[in-house]
């Protein structure tokens, strides 16, 4: 029968060691010829060839695209937890260019010299399903905590998960006898025997018990590729392709490859057998109708959320459920865990435009935009809806030189912002942490290293184009849709969804960057203090200060990390004096650096936050010694493990409230506290926030009604209510801060 598999073809390549770049320079002829596979046999114990693992490794360093596979690893020889590391390893270097064959051993003489024990052939096939499930188990990093397994053969014992595989490996098995066909039912991706092993019937026999294997565990027979080694066929391409059609066609064999080290042969397979074996096969789909395997498993499709039209999705526009591989990678953001029904990751505006056509055809489904995933509000993920995930719209170029005018795709994170930027240069305020999305960032506002000498990032905006909830796309500039433009600019997330940004960055070089850590015991004298001489600083420094609850029999320590925008070591240190002054320093540290370096301080890893976050923001125009007696209250009283001042100000203060729909142009400061006991924190917080005004969106969790309020004053609330009721009239962007129409 035909599993309905797309067509994939290969080389099995001897892995000679007298001349070890011959199966190199296979390997790319393989590439260059169009074929999917490059398949190399491992025999550790044959000193005539190459390690079969370095040069895979080698090998997939010397090509651009096809796949990398052994055929098949000799298990016994090989720990299922090394390999495991190993398959990751190999993946992640080459992009997700790695498959997995195994086999459970043959030459049990050869292996045995090697040190292995010898296993009967049950106790073999045993073996390797332990090694099959110790290896997955590894590559799940999404489960927490360690991997125990006390199997027959082979045993970890708290094992860390880890490395996860560029993208889910398929296991592909070696087999012929019955035990093995089960296993591949039970547990495998691929079935792959040899052609010259095989006797007349033995596929149609394989596939059966196969088959029959995947059923009794509740398994598609289809998940399960077939995949054959080949001998040289016919010289004639024409006869050759029929041959292998056929074994599609009768026996579902969707996977060939041709074993021969001669380059002409693999130029011939790939170039012209392959294609015509996909035309023959295409044609008789056709005609039978035979529907496309699916691409999912069927415990994938067990965990589709209910409501949600998966078979919908516009075509073309990449997406991830619950049961995929990229699942858990892709579901939380930074603090907050999530379980979206489905997370939609469009590459152009006009593939989010499709997203959000998709997500209207879901009333009553959540929906979520996400750019980076790390805001503090955990808006951009929730339970059983739709993310539109922008991560894949990530350019960054040029396009005016002169003006320095850049265009940034909201999917980019602010520390490759900044090393592109910083190629030439330039600079754009942004943020504290180098993994913070554009996206997110640049539609709330933007309270950065350089806010006070350069404004909020915001301020930087010329143009955006924006997906409105009609689908519309549309160019928003001072002159173009300036309502937009100026919703955008603060409220983004409550107008559309922003595809493109087009900044005019500025000149920055080198900059001195501090970390000052101090006795704060005397909390409230040190905060008003240190909130008085950042008010008398000149607009180079912008400063932000952290403290920590007090731990008891230790000083309150508070860390002030500044910028000094400005190359000159004397300019840098007359800046800092004044706060080396004001309380007895623990630690500290002074450098000349650049903005690019200040922010490369976050790894590319995905986001993994568990739980609900609990954050609340403030700003305000002055530290008082109100509110600094009230932060002191809060600290002391363990209401926060995270409180964090950063200064705004300067450059900020000098565009109007009604400019933009950030409208607390006159505060001095931002505040922002983490706590972990929502009543102690929310009543403590209040007592704070008595002595402040507003908030910033991007540092708030809380959903009372009234915060909508307090992040936008009268006036401006009114004139984005109106814009509201205009582009978003049925609330379909409302995942954070929703603004209503009435």
């Amino acid at each position: 029968m035909d599993y309905g598999h797309r067509l994939e073809f290969g080389a099995f390549i001897t892995p000679t060691a007298a001349d070890p770049m011959a199966p190199v320079a296979l390997a790319r002829v393989a590439d260059a010829s169009g074929l999917d596979l490059a398949t190399f046999q491992d025999h550790p114990y044959q000193p005539s060839f190459l390690d079969a693992w370095t040069l895979m490794s080698f090998v997939a360093a010397q090509t651009e695209r096809i796949r990398i596979a052994p055929n098949v690893l000799n298990v016994p020889l090989r720990p299922p937890a090394v390999l495991a590391g190993a398959a990751a390893s190999l993946d992640l270097l080459s992009g997700g260019r790695f498959d997995l064959g195994l086999g459970a051993g043959g030459f049990w003489d050869a292996i045995e010299s090697m040190g292995a024990p010898r296993l009967s052939p049950a106790e073999s096939v045993v073996a390797l399903e332990e090694a099959i499930d110790i290896i997955r188990g590894l590559w799940n990093t999404g489960e927490r905590g360690g991997l125990f397994a006390d199997g027959e053969f082979h045993h970890v014992r708290g094992a860390k998960r880890g490395p996860r595989p560029a993208h889910e490996i398929p296991i592909l098995i070696g087999a012929l006898k019955p035990r093995m066909l089960r296993l591949i039912g039970r547990k495998g991706d691929g079935w792959l025997p040899s052609m010259a092993y095989l006797q007349p019937g033995d596929l149609a026999k394989g596939n059966t018990v196969i088959d029959e294997a995947a059923a009794s565990v509740g398994r598609d027979p289809h998940e399960i590729r077939r995949l054959l080694n080949i001998g040289a066929g016919p010289s004639s391409t024409q006869p050759w392709a029929e041959e292998l059609a056929q074994l599609t066609l009768e026996h579902g064999t969707s996977t060939f490859i041709v074993m021969g080290d001669d380059p002409n042969l693999l130029a011939h397979f790939g170039q012209e057998v392959a294609p015509a074996v996909r035309e023959l096969v295409s044609a008789e789909r056709a005609r039978h109708g035979t529907g496309e395997a699916s691409t999912r498993s069927t415990i994938a499709l067990s965990r589709r959320r209910d409501g949600i039209d998966y078979d919908g999705v516009p075509e073309g526009l990449a997406a991830i459920e619950p049961g995929d591989f990229a699942y858990s990678e892709v579901s939380s953001t930074y603090m907050r865990g999530g379980a979206p029904g489905i997370i939609l990751q469009p590459e152009t505006a006009e593939q989010v435009a499709a997203a959000v056509a998709f997500a209207r055809r879901h009333p009553g489904i959540p929906l979520s935009t996400r750019s980076g995933g790390h805001g503090i509000s955990g808006r951009s993920t929730n339970d059983g809806g739709i993310v539109i995930d922008l991560r894949r719209m990530n350019d960054i170029e040029v396009i005016d030189h002169d003006r320095r005018l850049v265009r940034i795709g909201p999917g980019a994170r602010w520390m490759e912002v900044a090393a592109a930027l910083g190629e030439f240069g330039w600079a754009l305020s942004s943020g504290d942490y180098g993994g913070v999305g554009v996206g997110g960032l640049a539609t709330a506002g933007g309270i950065g290293w350089l806010a006070r000498e350069h404004g909020l990032t915001i301020d930087h905006l010329r143009a955006a184009e924006i997906v409105l909830a009609d689908g519309s796309i549309k160019r928003a500039d001072a002159s173009t849709n300036p309502d937009l433009f100026w919703a955008v600019r603060g409220a983004g997330a409550n107008i559309g969804i922003v595809t493109s940004f087009e900044f005019e960055v500025s000149e920055v070089g080198e900059i001195g960057w501090a970390q000052l850590s101090f006795d704060a015991s005397d909390t409230a004298a040190f905060l008003e203090g240190w909130g008085a001489l950042v008010e008398a600083a000149p607009r180079d420094l912008t400063a932000f200060l952290i403290l920590g609850g007090r731990r008891p029999g230790q000083p309150q320590v508070a860390t002030m990390m500044a910028v000094v925008d400005s190359p000159d070591p004397d300019t840098i240190i007359d800046r800092l004096n004044p706060f080396a002054q004001l309380a007895p320093l623990l630690q500290q540290f002074v450098q000349l650096s650049t903005y690019a370096r200040v922010m490369a301080n976050a790894d590319h890893g995905p986001q993994s936050g568990a739980g609900e976050p609990l954050a609340s923001s403030a700003l305000l125009d002055h530290i008082t010694p109100e509110f600094a007696q009230a932060a002191e209250r809060m600290l002391e009283a363990g209401g926060s493990y995270f409180f964090q001042l950063r200064s705004v100000g300067g450059a900020v203060a000098d565009i109007g409230d009604d400019e933009t729909a950030y409208a607390h142009r006159a505060a001095n400061f931002s505040v922002v506290a983490f706590g972990a006991q929502p009543e102690r924190f929310n009543a403590l917080w209040q007592d704070l926030a008595e002595h402040a005004r507003g908030l910033y969106l991007s540092f708030e969790t809380s959903l009372r009604p009234e915060r909508i309020g307090e992040a936008f004053p009268p006036a401006t609330l009114a004139r984005l209510r109106e814009i509201k009721a205009t582009v978003d009239p049925d609330g379909v962007f409302a995942d954070n801060f929703a603004i209503t129409t009435g």
